[in-house]
């Protein structure tokens, strides 16, 4: 398959995920980027607008919470951490609601942790929430309970990062495409901070060992993800019959490209 004509998938998605990074909801110092937030939630609109069904994983609770404490960094401890997720969850919430009700849609928060996922039960009950709010015309929200998932609770665990989480929503949601955005273009084939002359990888068929052993490395200062994590993401769910596309969050009409199957990003064929 061509990589213009594997794009084409984009265009028959019906059911989209789209996961949004810290690193685009906020500026180095923590304060929310409402330009970018705002521009996401009209992106958002218009595809529900195009008749798309849309769940929008969200990262920046501990995030946002440093801006909003006016915090010098990003705190250490997990009682901290937690402490000021919630604080960030909050304003951050107001900040999607207040956009969206310009556009005319509505927004409801879900607040996942792993042992939910990985319990039947749970598992059934989140996904019926899922389907209501959909049907409702209602955008999911979701993101980790960063108040109680924490490595010292001796459960499931947690997520880690956000894009994993995003991988396991869209396999739960039943999604035909999972947009992860974030702070670069897409999967280069050398690091485009330190090699000038790295290249964009447009298309993906499989994820190789190669792309994993050179995608090591850290997210920004704020957040947790990096492209190791995006691509374990993505294999997921191209595993799971689920196309997936990486692209720069602060792009102003990045959705709306993508859809339009404008060769932006790195595109991932499901298998």
């Amino acid at each position: 398959m061509s990589t213009g004509g594997s794009r084409v998938a984009v265009n028959f998605a019906k059911r989209i995920v789209v996961k949004v990074g810290t690193s685009t909801l906020t500026y180095d110092n923590g304060k929310m980027n409402l330009g970018n937030i705002d521009r996401l939630c009209r992106s958002l609109s218009d595809l529900m607008n195009r008749g798309k069904e849309v769940l929008l994983v969200s990262s920046g609770a501990i995030g946002v919470g440093v801006g909003f404490l006016d915090l010098s960094k990003r705190p250490e401890t997990t009682r901290e951490k937690q402490a000021i997720a919630a604080v960030g969850q909050c304003e951050l919430m107001n900040a999607y609601s207040r956009s969206f009700a310009e556009y005319s849609y509505k927004a409801g928060q879900v607040l996942l942790t792993k042992d939910g996922i990985t319990d039947r039960l749970t598992r059934a009950n989140i996904i019926n929430t899922l389907e209501t709010l959909l049907e409702m015309k209602i955008i999911p929200i979701i993101n980790e309970n960063d108040t109680v998932s924490t490595t010292e609770i001796m459960h499931n665990g947690t997520f880690g990062d956000n894009d994993t989480l995003s991988a396991d929503v869209a396999c739960l949601a039943g999604a035909d495409l999972l947009i992860i955005l974030s702070d670069v273009d897409g999967l280069y084939d050398d690091n485009p901070k330190d090699n000038p002359d790295a290249k964009r990888i447009s298309y993906v068929e499989e994820i190789s060992s190669d792309m994993l052993d050179s995608s090591s490395g850290k997210g920004s200062w704020l957040g947790t993800g990096g492209m190791m994590t995006k691509l374990t993401a993505m294999d997921k769910c191209m595993t799971n019959g689920i196309y997936g596309v990486i692209a720069n969050g602060s792009e102003p009409r990045v959705l709306e490209d993508i859809l339009d199957q404008e060769d932006v990003g790195t595109f991932f064929a499901a298998r």
